[in-house]
């Protein structure tokens, strides 16, 4: 799931979610070996990171570089999973889509001295209360109903159309 800026997608007929993005990156090696993501704890927003690349950084030696991602799954219990095996050799880099994880998520260099980059999107849900908006668009849908009714009364104050009379020849 890709997402613009600040994209807003349907929710129910009583609210909106407002989805914003930033960029995200962080760098793991021998003195960092694991980052934590972790999103604020306001309780109106979710923060989901969404993994895009992991790549060999400058320096890289010729070694293996295992990258191990832990979240929570669906019953909410923490799970690990290995996401990347880096070689300088054959495989410096590795695109992982749109890997998407709720908040909080750990990478680790679980294998290699590093430095490996990894690379996604910060992922920011919020409820959009804004009524205003939500007055308006049933003021719009109030006014094409209106319209709508206007047309149809229009329609049904005109004379039915009647058959032209044929002229007879005397």
């Amino acid at each position: 799931m890709s997402f613009s800026d600040e994209e807003s997608i349907e929710v129910g007929p009583t609210g909106q979610t407002k989805l914003e993005s930033f960029l995200f990156s962080c760098e793991l090696s021998t003195k960092v070996p694991f980052f934590t993501f972790q999103g604020d704890e306001e309780e109106d927003l979710e923060h989901f990171l969404e993994l895009r690349t992991v790549c060999l950084g400058e320096g890289a030696k010729e070694e293996s570089n295992v990258v191990e991602v832990t979240a929570l799954n669906h019953l909410g219990k923490t799970i690990s999973v290995p996401v990347a095996n880096l070689h300088i050799k054959c495989l410096p880099m590795v695109s992982l889509g749109e890997f998407e994880l709720k908040a909080p998520v750990t990478i680790r260099l679980k294998a290699g001295t590093g430095p490996v980059i990894v690379s996604g999107l910060h992922l920011i849900a919020s409820q959009d209360d804004d009524s205003d908006l939500s007055d308006d668009d049933d003021e719009d849908v109030e006014e094409e109903e209106e319209e709508e009714e206007e047309e149809e009364e229009e329609e049904e104050d005109m004379p039915a159309i009647k058959p032209a009379k044929k002229k007879q020849n005397l």
